[in-house]
């Protein structure tokens, strides 16, 4: 019986030798912008990345793909902010936005 419960054991436990791991999710890639006007629309590339941001300085967490990316905030026809900016995979990125200033 012990030796059966120890050869148990040892296939158990060989198991992570041969492969048999959880795989490991990858973090997320993100841009976290701040400091955006109320009313405005992030843009990354050209494209709507947010649902209008209706309250001042409200953080907005942004998933993208990793690379070089055009970060834009809108207000109205208006561009307020622009900065040009990479990012690797699994980062996260934090957009400072400097009220009529762009980088």
């Amino acid at each position: 019986m012990k030796f059966v419960l120890l050869l148990t054991l040892i296939c158990l436990s060989g198991c992570n030798w041969l492969g048999f791991r959880k795989p490991v999710t990858p973090k997320p890639t993100e841009f976290i912008v701040t400091g955006a006007p109320a009313n405005s629309i992030v843009f990354v590339d050209g494209t709507p990345a947010a649902p209008e941001n209706a309250e001042n300085d409200h953080p907005q967490v942004l998933d993208v793909a990793p690379g070089a990316h055009t970060v834009e905030i809108h207000v109205g026809e208006r561009t307020v902010y622009r900065e040009e900016t990479e990012i690797a995979a699994g980062q996260r990125r934090v957009i400072k936005v400097l009220s009529g200033l762009s980088r």
